[in-house]
Formats: structure tokens, C-alpha cells, sequence
């Protein structure tokens, strides 16, 4: 997962660390990365023209004219696949939380920026639910993900700037917790709650987490 130098602390900073193999020349290292964003172009479009549920290793390796092998040691495994795919939408609200203007990123107070993320977050999911839910189909993964940690970090640093009391690190955990794809979806869909509804509660939430009047 890319993430910006500006992440604020060092268990996200560590995102950003790449993995490399031992003896592997820089020119194969390109030659990996430019394969694998070929693939996740491929995996992109499967997507946009038939949803996630279209989206199987067989499929990216038929349409990317690659052997199924080649999609499995570059991701490993679907679940893989789809992580590594939310991490291309991943890249632009991460940008958009640790740089972008404010009140989302640097510029305006703690609390604002807390209260801005959860609308952000429910939008910029919304925007491609299916990839989502298809993603926390393997919950652990998920919580492992470099998304995850840097969103939490980012909550973390933002509920300590505010002045906020208590354990910030379970406290973010909470916050995204109130944001989770399939809760969201469930609260809309089967509990027919609007969007606005969700963006309200949230900013009561951070508002009693913080303190706030």
C-alpha cells in the first residue's frame, strides 16, 4: 500500500517499506511491478463491466492472456487479488486524508478533520461498495491490510490531537468500526437509513469521543 511520508506514526510509516527478494536485479523488480499493474488493470475492467462477483483468477488470467500461475504468485489468492485492487481507490483517499486541502487533510483542527472523515470514508466506499464487501469476505486479511493500519493511525493521531482521553488506539478501532462496508450497507439497504442519517451519527460519535459541546 502506497502511503505518504507525512503519515504520522511509525507503524504507518512502515507501509511503505517494499518488499523485495534477496539478489533480484532492479530491472526484474520493474518488470514484476509493471506486470502486476497490467493485471490489476485487467481486474479493474472485469470489475467495471460485470461487478466483483466476475472477478476470479481464471478471468484475469483469460484476459490478460497469462497463465492462472502468474495471477496466484503475484497475489496469492482472490482475496489477494481484491485487496490489492481496493488499494488502487486506496491510494487516492489516502492522498486525500494525509495531504489534500482541509477540512479532510492538514490544515484545519483536529476535531474537524475527524468529523470530515467519516462522510469522506462512506462516500469514497459507496463509490465502489462491491469491491469493498467482495474485500472483507476475509475478515483477517482485512484487519492486516496497510489500509487498515493507516486508518487507524491516521484516527489515532487525530483523537490525540483533539485532546482526547483513553486508550486512542482502541478508540480508533471503534470510530472504524461505525464506518465497516457491510454494517453500512446493511443500515441503507435492509434498514432503509439515509447516507445523511449515517454522516450525522458519525459526527455525534467523534463529538462525544472528543468532548465536544
Amino acid at each position: 500500500m502506497a502511503t505518504s511520508p507525512s503519515t504520522p506514526r511509525a507503524d504507518a510509516r512502515r507501509t511503505e517499506l517494499p518488499l523485495t527478494v534477496i539478489g533480484e536485479s532492479p530491472r526484474l523488480r520493474a518488470d514484476a511491478e509493471r506486470n502486476r499493474t497490467r493485471l490489476l488493470e485487467v481486474a479493474a475492467d472485469l470489475v467495471a463491466q460485470g461487478g466483483a462477483e466476475c472477478l476470479t483468477m481464471d478471468a484475469v488470467a483469460a484476459a490478460a492472456e497469462v497463465g492462472k500461475g502468474t495471477v496466484f504468485r503475484r497475489f496469492g489468492s482472490r482475496s489477494g487479488l481484491l485487496f490489492a485492487l481496493v488499494d488502487h481507490h486506496e491510494q487516492l483517499f489516502q492522498a486525500a486524508f494525509i495531504s489534500g486541502p482541509p477540512p479532510l487533510g492538514p490544515g484545519a483542527p483536529a476535531l474537524e478533520r475527524l468529523r470530515a472523515f467519516g462522510p469522506a470514508t462512506l462516500r469514497h466506499e459507496r463509490d465502489h461498495k462491491d469491491l469493498y464487501i467482495a474485500a472483507h469476505e476475509d475478515v483477517f486479511l482485512r484487519y492486516e491490510a496497510p489500509a487498515y493500519r493507516l486508518r487507524t493511525a491516521h484516527l489515532a493521531m487525530l483523537l490525540r490531537e483533539a485532546g482526547t482521553e483513553g486508550d486512542l488506539e482502541l478508540l480508533a478501532h471503534t470510530l472504524l468500526g461505525y464506518l465497516e462496508t457491510p454494517l453500512v450497507r446493511h443500515l441503507v439497504t435492509d434498514r432503509g437509513m439515509s447516507v445523511e442519517r449515517l454522516e450525522a451519527g458519525w459526527h455525534a460519535l467523534v463529538d462525544r469521543l472528543v468532548g465536544a459541546a
